[in-house]
C-alpha cells in the first residue's frame, strides 16, 4: 500500500502541483490532500474530457505538466481530446493521467459493470500510444518518475494506473463546518415514491447510491422491481429515460438523477426541453457532492437549476427540501405537463449495508 501523502509529495518533487479531474472511489483518499491545496491548483471538472481540456489550458499558460485524475470507467469520455487534441500528432501536450483502475485483472471481485472496462483499460492506453505504469508500493515511484520524464521530454500524455486498496491515508480528515441544515435524505424520497406505487410509472435511476437504495428499498417493501437501474454510464440516465418516453405514451417516465450526474453531461437538458415529452418527469437529488465516491464537492456553486431547466425548455420546475413538502407536491408534479424538473435538496447519507444489484440481464428482462 501507498500512503497518499507520499504519492503527492513525490508528484510535488516532480514539479506537478496542479490537479483537475472527476472524483473516483479508488482515488477518494486524494480528497483530503487536494482539499489542502489552494483552489486555483485544484479544479473538480464536470467530466473526464473536460478535465483533459482544463489540463491542456493550464499547460499552455505555464508549460508545467498537470495531473488529470479519473476512474477508468471515464476513460471513454477522455478519448476524444486525448487523440484529437493533446496527442503527439496534433498539439503534443504533456500531462499525467492518474487513473483509478476498477475491475483490474487478478484483483478481488468488482461490480459487473467494471469488469470489461478493467480488462481493456491497458489495451485502450496502448491503442492511443500512451505510456503507462502501475504503482502498488512506493518502490514503484521510480517507474512513475520515468514516465513523467518521458512526458516532459517527448511532450506527450502518460498514465499511472492505481488499483483498488492501493492508497491509504495516514492523517485526520479535514473537518469542515456544516452550514446546510437540511435533514432530508434521498432514501426517504425514494421510499415514499415506492409506497405510493402508482401503476403507470416507469422508473429510471442513476449511477451510485440512488440505484442501490432503490434496489434495496424495493426488496424491503416487497414491491414491484421493474425499474431500470443505470449502474454505469454516469450522466446518461436521463437520455435512457428520454429514449424510452419517446415511444411510450402509456406510462409516465420518472428519472431519478443526481447533481453530479446531471452536471457531468449537462447537454442533456436542452435535448429533453427540445423534445417536449409531456410524460417526462425528472427528479434531481442535490446534495452538492459526489457522495458514492468520497463526498467531493460538485462544481455548482453558481448554478440555479430553476433558471437552467426552464431556459432549456422544461415546462415546469418544482423544489423541495423536506419530506412533508415533497409529499404535498408529488402528485402535482406527476400530473403536470412535462417535461418537468424537480430539484430536491438533500443532505448526504445513505442506507446502511447497501446491497449492489448484479443480475443486469434479469433486471432488463423484468423491466
Amino acid at each position: 500500500m501507498i500512503k497518499i501523502e507520499s504519492l503527492f509529495s513525490y508528484l510535488k518533487k516532480k514539479n506537478i502541483t496542479f490537479f483537475t479531474g472527476v472524483p473516483d472511489s479508488i482515488l477518494k483518499e486524494s480528497k483530503y490532500i487536494l482539499d489542502k491545496l489552494e483552489f486555483k491548483n485544484h479544479i473538480v471538472a464536470h467530466n473526464e474530457g473536460g478535465a483533459i481540456g482544463i489540463g491542456a489550458g493550464y499547460y499552455l499558460k505555464t508549460k508545467k505538466i498537470p495531473c488529470v485524475y479519473f476512474q477508468n470507467s471515464g476513460l471513454g469520455n477522455a478519448i476524444n481530446p486525448l487523440v484529437s487534441m493533446v496527442h503527439k500528432n496534433v498539439y503534443s501536450i504533456p500531462m499525467l493521467l492518474l487513473i483509478g483502475w476498477r475491475g483490474a485483472p487478478k484483483i478481488s471481485k468488482d461490480e459487473p459493470q467494471h469488469l470489461l472496462q478493467g480488462k481493456i483499460t491497458e489495451k485502450m492506453l496502448k491503442l492511443m500510444n500512451i505510456r503507462y505504469c502501475t504503482i502498488d508500493h512506493t518502490k514503484d515511484f521510480k517507474q512513475l518518475g520515468k514516465i513523467i520524464d518521458i512526458s516532459k521530454k517527448k511532450q506527450v500524455p502518460v498514465a499511472c494506473l492505481i488499483k483498488k486498496n492501493t492508497l491509504k491515508k495516514n492523517f485526520d480528515e479535514i473537518k469542515k463546518k456544516k452550514v446546510d441544515k437540511i435533514k432530508l435524505k434521498r432514501h426517504e424520497i425514494i421510499d415514499f415514491i415506492i409506497r405510493k406505487n402508482y401503476k403507470n410509472i416507469k422508473i429510471f435511476s442513476t449511477t451510485g447510491y440512488t440505484s442501490r437504495e432503490l434496489y434495496q428499498l424495493r426488496k424491503f417493501n416487497k414491491s414491484n422491481t421493474k425499474d431500470f437501474l443505470n449502474v454505469g454510464a454516469m450522466g446518461h440516465t436521463s437520455m435512457i429515460a428520454l429514449g424510452y418516453s419517446l415511444k411510450n405514451k402509456k406510462h409516465k417516465t420518472l428519472c431519478l438523477d443526481g447533481d453530479g450526474s446531471l452536471i457531468m453531461h449537462m447537454g442533456t437538458l436542452p435535448v429533453i426541453g427540445e423534445n417536449q415529452i409531456k410524460n417526462f418527469k425528472h427528479i434531481v437529488f442535490n446534495n452538492e457532492v459526489h457522495e458514492s465516491v468520497g463526498g467531493q464537492k460538485t462544481p455548482q456553486k453558481n448554478t440555479n437549476f430553476k433558471k437552467l431547466s426552464l431556459s432549456c425548455g422544461y415546462s415546469k420546475y418544482f423544489f423541495s427540501n423536506s419530506l412533508s413538502d415533497f409529499k404535498k407536491k408529488y402528485a402535482l408534479f406527476l400530473k403536470s405537463n412535462g417535461p418537468s424538473f424537480y430539484e430536491i435538496k438533500i443532505s448526504s447519507g445513505s442506507l446502511k449495508n447497501l446491497e449492489r444489484p448484479n443480475n443486469f440481464i434479469k433486471i432488463k428482462k423484468n423491466f
